[in-house]
């Protein structure tokens, strides 16, 4: 049977000092996390040198994470669920550490693949910490605590740019790395004293078929979003694994209806909210991540193209980092509007902000301080719309199959961000300058991505405005 769950009272109230320092060192872990996504951006262009491989083989060391992540995500949440959110937590935590260690002492391609597939693989931190905050915090913290956790995911990644970039530009680039290992082992170490295990567990037998399933339709999805470009759209491999990946999903459909435990609940999945959330998202992810495309390209070409800004990186990362202070500052003000006239409501107004912020974006890309501002308009609508997701999804769920529906809540942002850097590369390859012996991305093509980032925050839109009238918020 599945354990009552855990009250407030019981758990976190030894008074706010303890909520907060729980809500703090679950945001610390996961922007943490989130770091990982931004860690080894300065090292694109020099990363084929320093593994000895080329371009193409040391993709891998990006692909590997983007791939564990996936398959990680989903399958951690629902053992989160049924084992304990805060033991796979730490697992994560401590998946997290050894990756980065594996990478600071690499020097070759096949042990940075192996690091980066092992970070990958602690993508579930953030699901799980809302997860866990759902379980042990009084109602009144649950909005606003839940919105800063699913913030820090922009966050870390916004901020990790600057310090990875003065660091690369600074030192050895193992220690990058290494940085990241002791991040990681410090929040392992504040998770096992601060954070409590919830008595929330639904039990029951793992549903390994359907994990086994799951992963490998999203490992050949996924392969073939971000290698298709690589590939070529329409070579076998691309078309083969799209199609595998759409004949695996359909028999792990099947299977999911059909086990008593399944690893995902269709059934619950399919409910008017959960799913209008889940598309929604995975569109936002997709108008979400164009700003990471876009903004550190616009700034780093060459003046002489007219448009490009010749920054270096490390300014990069600084014209990009308030965005990402902005995402964490709207977390409050998120949770305000959700309380006050639900979360469908804040989403929708994210995604306005979001879409107006792209605009801005087409007319406004000629100096750092107009990138600075378009990046923070947008930062601003993410900010409030990933607070309003989770409680969404959280309200629309049984208390048992929390950490399992966050983290499908996850995946689905991450598929988006995908299918974003996929369909921004083929554009941005097909619209090009040439300056002299330089071909780059034209400066139309920068503003066609920003415009259809800007027509996916109003998809977002118009999902989110189908959303039921009056979703019951349970505490939010």
């Amino acid at each position: 049977m599945p354990h009552a769950p855990a009250r407030a009272a019981d758990t976190v109230v030894s008074g706010p000092p303890r909520a907060n320092t729980v809500v703090a060192v679950l945001a610390f872990g996961g922007i943490v996390v989130s770091l990982m996504q931004t860690l080894v951006i300065p090292l694109i262009p020099v990363l084929p040198a320093l593994l000895g491989a080329s371009a193409s083989d040391a993709a891998w060391a990006i692909t590997a994470t983007l791939l564990a992540g996936a398959v990680a995500t989903p399958v951690v949440g629902r053992l989160g669920d049924m084992y304990g959110k805060r033991r796979m937590l730490l697992i994560s935590l401590v998946l997290l550490v050894a990756g980065s260690a594996v990478c600071g002492l690499s020097d070759s391609l096949t042990p940075m693949v192996v690091g980066r597939a092992l970070q990958g693989l602690a993508a579930g931190v953030i699901p799980l910490g809302i997860s866990i905050m759902r379980d042990e915090l009084p109602a009144d913290r649950l909005g606003s605590a839940t919105a800063t956790m699913s913030a820090s995911l922009g966050v870390g990644g916004a901020l990790g740019l600057p310090a990875a970039a003065f660091l690369a530009e600074r030192t050895d680039w193992h220690v990058l790395f290494w940085a990241s290992a002791g991040l990681g082992a410090v929040a392992t170490a504040l998770v096992l004293a601060f954070v409590p295990e919830s008595g929330v567990r639904s039990g029951g037998r793992f549903d390994l078929v359907g994990a086994i399933g799951l992963s490998a339709a999203l490992i050949c999805l996924l392969l073939a979003i971000s290698k298709g470009a690589e590939w070529g759209w329409a070579a076998t491999r691309a078309g083969g694994l799209l199609g595998a990946s759409a004949v695996l999903f359909l028999l792990w459909g099947w299977w999911e209806l059909r086990v008593a435990r399944p690893l995902v609940d269709l059934r619950t999945t399919a409910r008017r909210q959960v799913l209008l959330t889940n598309i929604a998202s995975a569109v936002f992810g997709f108008a979400m991540f164009a700003m990471s495309l876009v903004l550190p390209q616009l700034l780093q070409l060459p003046a002489a193209t007219g448009y490009g800004l010749a920054q270096t990186m490390f300014v990069v990362g600084l014209a990009m980092g308030p965005s990402g202070l902005v995402m964490m500052a709207m977390a409050p003000l998120s949770a305000r509007v959700s309380k006050a006239r639900g979360p469908k409501t804040t989403l929708m107004l994210g995604a306005v902000v979001v879409a107006a912020g792209y605009c801005l974006g087409i007319v406004l890309m000629s100096a750092v301080w107009q990138l600075v501002l378009v990046s923070c308009v947008i930062g601003a609508g993410i900010g409030l719309s990933y607070g309003a997701m989770p409680a969404l999804i959280m309200a629309a769920v049984p208390v048992a199959e929390t950490a399992a529906a966050n983290s499908l809540n996850t995946l689905m942002r991450a598929i988006g961000t995908s299918v974003s850097s996929a369909v921004a590369g083929a554009v941005l390859a097909q619209l090009t300058a040439t300056f002299g012996a330089l071909t780059v991305p034209s400066e139309a093509g920068f503003r066609v991505i920003m415009a259809m980032a800007a027509a996916a925050a109003l998809l977002a839109l118009a999902i989110a405005a189908f959303l039921p009238r009056h979703a019951a918020q349970r505490g939010w």
